[in-house]
């Protein structure tokens, strides 16, 4: 069987947990299947990889019409695929034009929803409007979509009610533990004092985009009343847009005025030196309002650290409260936004997690070897790789 697999992001250009899933599941589709990868961006040198850059013509224009060009150029090149398969919205249009135009089925991955993530609009002014039409009308006319975990078949169903509940299959994102693994050695203890971070403090690690649905605002404010000997570790970059940088960099600016250990690294961080850090967590924070899953919840474990996240999306499917780490719990509003409805409540329950990991290392160490051995037995890719080829098969 030949699969096209059709994503914005491939190494080395990869920025989310979107880019981290295509390559994962590339690389185990291969022992099977003749996979042909067709992503954004500049030329790539491996075998089986087509890249596409942006459109001349269309430079200055608007990002989503970029994009729809760049899904044009794609569609054209899918002839003789057996099963095109989309990530994102970025791709999505690429997968339903090819279905329509050569005849394959398209199978959609769905790590995001458009209709709950609203302030994309400070991003792309209209051009929102633009992803969420291409969204809708792929997932409209997809022969299978994938939900990255329960949570997300939910939201696909609320945000699309229309859609045949039987073509929606949850498949979870996986994590390779050959690449994300402890490493607290000497070594590793010296490369994180160079980043800034005393390896004999405990500490509290953030990664993730600077984007509103990661919820780093809420953490700089939990921060506030963390134990003094706790640091704070922001491993976070790649803002969606001035005013959210701007935000997160006021943030940190009070937060670094009343206490010391505050350590913001703004540049993408290789994977050998992120699993130092992760390996060094007293507890790992993912304060999202929007997560569909959390593979960087699944990082941290593997590296062995305790996970404190929001009980919203696909988090507890991957967090087991009392065993691997803790649940803050969150109302939220229906309005597509997942703001708080108490954000003060928010914001003190997460701060009083946090101080409870920070509290008992012992347990928080305990926590992590069970996340370990959860993310080992639970999210293997050898697993994943089976059940994506299952729908496969069911469409082709």
């Amino acid at each position: 069987m030949r699969v096209d697999i059709l994503t914005k992001e491939y190494p080395p250009e990869v920025y989310g947990g979107a880019g981290v899933h295509v390559t994962e599941l590339a690389r185990v589709l291969r022992r099977d299947m003749d996979v042909r990868v067709r992503c954004f961006g500049a030329p790539r040198d491996e075998a089986g990889v087509t890249a596409y850059a942006e459109d001349e013509r269309l430079k200055g224009a608007n990002a989503a019409l970029s994009t729809l060009g760049v899904d044009l150029r794609m569609a054209a090149d899918t002839a003789g695929a057996d099963v095109v398969h989309s990530h994102t919205w970025y791709a999505n249009m690429a997968g339903h034009l090819s279905s329509l135009l050569h005849g394959m089925p398209h199978v959609i991955s769905a790590h995001s929803l458009e209709p709950l993530r609203p302030w994309k609009a400070e991003q792309l002014g209209g051009g929102y409007r633009l992803s969420s039409f291409a969204e809708r009308t792929a997932y409209h006319g997809a022969a299978a979509i994938i939900a990255v975990s329960g949570g997300m078949r939910a939201d696909i169903l609320r945000a699309y009610p229309d859609l045949d509940p039987d073509r929606v299959h949850v498949v979870h994102n996986g994590i390779d533990t050959r690449d994300w693994s402890r490493d607290d050695s000497p070594a590793a203890a010296d490369a994180v004092r160079g980043l800034g971070i005393d390896p004999g403090r405990p500490a509290v690690v953030f990664v993730g985009r600077i984007t509103r649905q990661k919820g780093l605002p809420y953490l700089l404010r939990a921060a506030e009343d963390l134990p003094p000997a706790a640091q704070l570790v922001l491993c976070a970059g790649a803002p969606d847009t001035p005013e959210i940088m701007g935000e997160v960099a006021e943030g940190v600016r009070r937060l670094q005025a009343t206490r010391d250990g505050v350590v913001w690294i703004e540049r993408v961080l290789p994977r050998d030196q992120l699993c130092r850090v992760l390996s060094f967590a007293t507890a790992f924070v993912c304060p999202s309002v929007y997560e569909p899953l959390g593979i960087v919840n699944l990082e941290a474990m593997a590296c062995g650290a305790a996970v404190v996240g929001t009980a919203t999306g696909g988090i507890p499917e991957v967090v087991v409260p009392g065993e691997t780490g803790w649940l803050v719990p969150i109302d939220q509003a229906q309005d597509g936004t997942g703001t708080p409805t108490d954000p003060e409540r928010f914001v003190a329950d997460l701060a009083a997690a946090l101080t409870d990991a920070i509290g008992d290392p012992e347990r928080a160490r305990r926590y992590g070897r069970a996340g370990l051995r959860r993310a080992v037995e639970h999210f293997s890719w050898d697993a994943i790789g089976a059940q994506v080829q299952g729908v496969y098969r069911a469409v082709a």
